[in-house]
């Protein structure tokens, strides 16, 4: 195999060495795109963290990895629509990957063709603003455009994410707060079968009716 080697770059690899996919032959700075292309989403996550990592450690700042992974996760949270399939979906949207793979579902489950899709690499701003919450995206940037858009479309916040949560002054979807708001799920529903039972005894039997009349 022949590469074309752009002229003043430094051939980092010589005559008999093995290399494996993705590996750069030469020097330079890799590009996360071609990284996700080529190695795929866990390699460029790992990538992200230990680029990220190194610049802070050279100023002698510690971090946990975890946070810079929130933050990875949130970039590589999309997938474009490749082949469509006959899921409905359109080639070359963006869909959360919750949204895809139940759309995905409910076409298997018709017996329909699989959609293909492949990862998207966004930038902060980009993920940021692109998230289905309009009030978590509203409080980052572009807050005008954001509610204007969300009003127009008569948008609704199921406040599903940890942001738009803490901005309304709720208890967060996780540890103690994740098993609060299952307890009023499971209230919640056990109320309105109580409700409901309570409108079905009260309901008079057409038979009884028909016998008094």
């Amino acid at each position: 195999v022949e590469f074309l080697i752009p002229k003043g770059k430094h051939i980092a690899v010589h005559d008999g060495d093995y290399i494996t996919r993705g590996e750069y032959i030469i020097d330079g700075n890799p590009d996360p795109h071609d990284i996700l292309r080529i190695l795929g989403v866990e390699a460029l996550a790992n990538f992200l963290v230990d680029e990220i990592q190194e610049v802070y450690r050279l100023q002698g700042v510690p971090i946990n990895d975890k946070h810079i992974e929130t933050i990875v996760r949130q970039m590589l949270q999309k997938v474009e629509i490749v082949e469509p399939g006959d899921t409905g979906l359109i080639k070359g949207d963006h869909l959360d990957k919750p949204e895809f793979f139940h759309e995905q579902d409910k076409a298997l489950a018709r017996g329909g063709r699989p959609a293909t899709t492949q990862p998207v690499l966004l930038g902060i701003t980009k993920a940021s603003l692109q998230t289905k919450s309009f009030i978590s995206a509203a409080s980052f940037q572009e807050t005008t455009r954001v509610l204007t858009e969300a009003s127009v479309h008569g948008k609704t916040d199921t406040l599903e994410g940890l942001k738009e949560n803490v901005i309304v002054g709720r208890l967060i979807p996780a540890g103690t707060g994740s098993y609060l708001r299952s307890l009023q799920r499971i209230a919640a529903k056990r109320d309105e079968q109580l409700a409901q039972q309570r409108e079905e005894a009260m309901e008079p039997l057409p038979s009884v009716i028909a016998e008094e009349a």
